[in-house]
Formats: C-alpha cells, sequence, structure tokens
C-alpha cells in the first residue's frame, strides 16, 4: 500500500475513524439471549465492550472491502487501523453510555477537508446496518444508535 504523506496521516486516520462511526450511527441490540435489566444503558443492553469490538470489527471489514470507500482507506498502515478500531471502540463505547473515553478530535474537523456527500455517508450506514443485521440487534437499540449517528450527519457530511 503506497504512504501517506506525512503531514496528511494523522488526518486521513481521523477521518476513517469519524466515518466509521458515523455508519454506526444507523442501528442496534447485539444478538443476546437474556434481557437486560430494567433502565441499563445502551451499552448493557448491546452486549458491552465485547460486542460493539465485535461490531467494529465486522463493519471496518465491510467498508475496507467497499470499492467506493477504498479511497479513505488508501494509504492507511497497518498500525493506524489498529489505532482506527480501537478509536471506534471507544467512541461507541461512550456514546452508547458505557465507562470508555473517545480521546478523538470532534466530527466537523475531522471530516472537514474531506468531500463526505450523501453518497458517501450512504454507503458506511449501509454497511452499518448490515453488521447489525448480521448480529442480530433489536430494533429498540437499532432506533437508539440511528438517532445517535443521524446527530453526527450535520458535522460530517460537507459535500452535496
Amino acid at each position: 500500500m503506497p504512504s501517506f504523506p506525512a503531514c496528511l496521516r494523522g488526518a486521513r486516520r481521523s477521518a476513517l475513524l469519524a466515518l466509521s462511526s458515523l455508519a454506526f450511527a444507523s442501528c442496534a441490540t447485539i444478538g443476546r439471549s437474556g434481557a437486560a435489566p430494567s433502565g441499563a444503558t445502551l451499552y448493557v443492553r448491546l452486549g458491552g465492550y465485547e460486542a460493539l469490538a465485535a461490531v467494529a470489527d465486522d463493519f471496518l471489514g465491510r467498508v475496507m472491502q467497499d470499492t467506493r470507500l477504498e479511497p479513505f482507506f488508501r494509504g492507511v498502515e497497518q498500525r493506524d487501523m489498529r489505532r482506527t478500531r480501537q478509536h471506534l471502540v471507544d467512541q461507541l463505547c461512550n456514546a452508547t453510555g458505557g465507562p470508555c473515553y473517545y480521546p478523538g478530535r470532534d466530527m466537523k474537523s475531522v471530516h472537514a477537508q474531506f468531500e463526505i456527500t450523501p453518497d458517501v455517508w450512504n454507503a458506511f450506514t449501509g454497511h452499518f446496518n448490515e453488521t447489525l443485521a448480521k448480529f442480530r440487534v433489536g430494533d429498540g437499540e437499532r432506533n437508539e444508535l440511528v438517532a445517535i449517528v443521524q446527530s453526527l450527519r450535520p458535522e460530517i457530511v460537507n459535500k452535496p
């Protein structure tokens, strides 16, 4: 894979994280057999950290294989992908009421230099929906995640 210019590596990695997280806004109850206690956080109802990590792995695998999204991954080194994956899990964990801290930048700053169109947004969220279907996420949790992700759309989609 070609090396990315040093001045853009961090921005590309951050953009990848942000793009990945935007897609995570489109759904989720990760296939669980037991019911969560009444009043449990979305994080608990989704199955906790390990369940979110499994979703992140499946989702990233899907988007990295999509030729429409490949330009966002071009030049991203393996260590940067590991960091991106961890940021994604942390962001999901934090946004769903879990104990994690998301150390990344805000979505608007991360995406400002990229052409994030509604088609790009839809491609990412489509893959996220496929991942959630694979893990049999329930409608209630899916709707809560969609609301979280949709709230980020105005910060991320920056081109008509």
